[in-house]
Parts: C-alpha cells; sequence; structure tokens
C-alpha cells in the first residue's frame, strides 16, 4: 500500500475544488458555485482517469477479472478513491438531502477501497467500468455548466440545447448498451466461482449489486432527460405551427 499517492491525489483535487470555488467561479450565484466547482474537479478526474486506466489496463499482460492488481492499477485506484472522497465531501456540506447522490458516492469507494485495498484482485473489472463511466465526463460536465447557465446566459442556453441530443445518444450507448454487456460478463466469470480463491464471494456479490445498481440509476437517469428533451422540442413545434 502507498498512502502517499493517495494523500497527494485528495489534496490535489481538494486544492482544485477550493480554487474552483473561490477564483474560477467566484462571480457565479452562491446556488451554482458547488455544482460548478464539483463539475471541475469531475472534469480534472474523468478523461485523465480514462487515459491512465486504458494504460493501465493494456499495460497489464495478464489482466482478467481475477487478475492482480498491478501498481498501475492500484495507482488510478488510488486517483479514483481521492476524487470520490473529494466529491462525496461536496454533497455532503452542500447537499446533504442528495441522498441518491451520497449512496452513489458512498458504493463506489467501497467497490473500489474493497479492490485496492481488501483482496487486491479484480481491478481490471473494475478499471474497465470506471472507463466506460468516466469516458462520457467532459462531454457531461460540459452539459452540466451550460444547464447551471442556461437560465441567465444566452450563449450557455444555446450550447444547452446543442448539446443535449449528442450527448443523451452518447451516454444512452455507454451507460445503456456497452455497460450492461460488459456487467453481464462479469455475472458469467463471477458466478462460475473461478475467482473464489482470491475474491471473496461477498465482495464480488457486492460489487455486482453496486454495478448493476448504479447502471439502472444511469438508464431511469438519461431515460428522464430524453423524454423531458421530446416534451420541449414538441411544445416549440407547437408554438411554431400555431
Amino acid at each position: 500500500m502507498e498512502p502517499q499517492f493517495f494523500i497527494f491525489f485528495l489534496l490535489m483535487f481538494f486544492t482544485i475544488y477550493l480554487v474552483a470555488y473561490f477564483v474560477v467561479f467566484r462571480s457565479w450565484s452562491p446556488k451554482i458555485r458547488p455544482e460548478a466547482s464539483s463539475c471541475l474537479i469531475s472534469i480534472f478526474h474523468g478523461t485523465p482517469a480514462v487515459v491512465l486506466a486504458t494504460y493501465a489496463l493494456l499495460s497489464n499482460k495478464s489482466r482478467g477479472f481475477s487478475s492482480s492488481n498491478t501498481p498501475l492499477e492500484n495507482l488510478v485506484l488510488d486517483f479514483s478513491i481521492a476524487y470520490f472522497a473529494t466529491d462525496l465531501l461536496h454533497y455532503l456540506v452542500f447537499f446533504p438531502g442528495d441522498v441518491l447522490f451520497i449512496a452513489h458516492h458512498l458504493a463506489t469507494l467501497f467497490v473500489f477501497i474493497t479492490c485496492r485495498w481488501l483482496v487486491s484482485h479484480g481491478a481490471y473489472a473494475l478499471l474497465s467500468l470506471l472507463i466506460l463511466a468516466e469516458v462520457t465526463s467532459a462531454c457531461q460536465n460540459a452539459w452540466t455548466l451550460a444547464c447551471a447557465r442556461s437560465h441567465d446566459s444566452e450563449f450557455a442556453g444555446k450550447v444547452y440545447h446543442i448539446l443535449s441530443p449528442p450527448f443523451y445518444a452518447f451516454y444512452s450507448v455507454v451507460r445503456g448498451v456497452l455497460g450492461p454487456m460488459f456487467v453481464y460478463e462479469m455475472c458469467v466469470f463471477y458466478m462460475s466461482g473461478a475467482a473464489d480463491p482470491v475474491i471473496p464471494k461477498w465482495v464480488w456479490i457486492s460489487w455486482l449489486i453496486v454495478v448493476a445498481s448504479a447502471i439502472s440509476v444511469s438508464i431511469l437517469w438519461v431515460s428522464n432527460l430524453w423524454i423531458q428533451l421530446f416534451r420541449e422540442r414538441r411544445g416549440l413545434f407547437y408554438k411554431k405551427v400555431t
């Protein structure tokens, strides 16, 4: 275990958040400054996590659902654990009533921490899911920031309306198709018992429950966004024809 990397990443994300809140978004409304600051640390985590995780997995020639974690894979886990811990603190301070996101972050931290520090196996599965989860991060953060300012900025409103359909489509394919396909492969492997000697059954069962729940919530979330988009576009169409 190399706690110095985790501590470094934790301090890094915490510093980025403070800079975002007190400097970058200081002129923004107090109601949206916390959300914007959260988006900024997400930007610093999302795409770098995809690149790092991809490199770590490709560097591991013996990668598999029950393979032992490599030092580079553990480094990526430390990176993501630090991010989710920082963002969890953000929600606890500014949005303590947002039970869904708090539960999501706690569950994600449980999965990463057990993989990193308890069993030290299975990083291939979790980092593959991390790639699928974060590959949409840059687009989602741009969409979120545009949405937050769409009511008081004409430019942000245009970006929000232009970005919404392609973002929803991209997110739907990743979370609604690729994600479930990979989780199915995980289920088949772990339920065969092949990983039981190195990953206790209660651990991989809890992983599958968390992952399946997260994907289900993501599908429900983007489905509601599609419904809202169709309603908005239909309303605009009716206004034009009348």
